[in-house]
């Protein structure tokens, strides 16, 4: 007698999250493996970072701090930087597909509450970014940033590229460098002094 393949396991906070998308991806990425890594213990850890139906726009341009605390990459060390980081194209061997981050970025912007819910609207933005070790797949480093309004997405990726470089020469420390992007991007290059 021939089994039937089992059903995905959906971890018990994507459990919880009711709307037919988040559900629909849910069952999508665990089928597919993509579930925020390779292992099972990567999936266990995300359970707690996971992005939160209700999240605010208050803090634009930032994100809401209880959605979208910001992750860092375990493997981006100040010690490493060299291997990974300050490696030219490092970031495009850690970057999800497209088809990890699009689902994210339509729940998010349910999530987020956003009028416009054009997927073009938004880049579903690392907030700790790759260039500074932040976590490729973590759903608390992942949010829809929109591209309208003085301080965007756009904007934000000139702050990132600055801070890489500084990390790299030396003139900051890759902490320095997290810290800044945490706590206020848009203030990130004059608190370091880069900018």
């Amino acid at each position: 007698m021939r089994s039937l393949p089992r059903t995905p396991r959906i971890p018990r906070m994507l459990r919880t999250v009711r709307t037919p998308v988040a559900v629909a991806s849910a069952f999508a990425v665990a089928g597919s493996g993509l579930l925020l890594g390779v292992s099972a213990g990567t999936a266990q850890a995300a359970a707690g970072t996971a992005r939160a139906a209700g999240c605010s726009q208050a803090y634009l341009p930032l994100p809401d701090p209880s959605c979208t605390p910001g992750v860092y990459n375990p493997d981006v060390t100040q010690s490493t930087i060299d291997s990974t980081i300050c490696v030219s194209g490092w970031t495009a061997t850690v970057r999800p597909p497209t088809s990890y981050t699009n689902p994210l970025k339509v729940q998010g912007i349910a999530d987020y509450g956003y009028a416009n819910t054009s997927t073009s609207a938004y880049e579903e933005d690392h907030f700790i970014p790759l260039e500074l070790g932040g976590s490729p797949r973590d759903p608390g480093n992942l949010w829809p940033e929109p591209y309208s309004g003085t301080k965007t997405a756009r904007s934000k990726d000139g702050v990132e590229t600055k801070l890489k470089n500084a990390v790299c020469d030396g003139r900051i420390t890759l902490s320095a460098a997290r810290s800044a992007m945490k706590n206020n991007w848009t203030t990130a290059l004059s608190v370091t002094g880069i900018g």
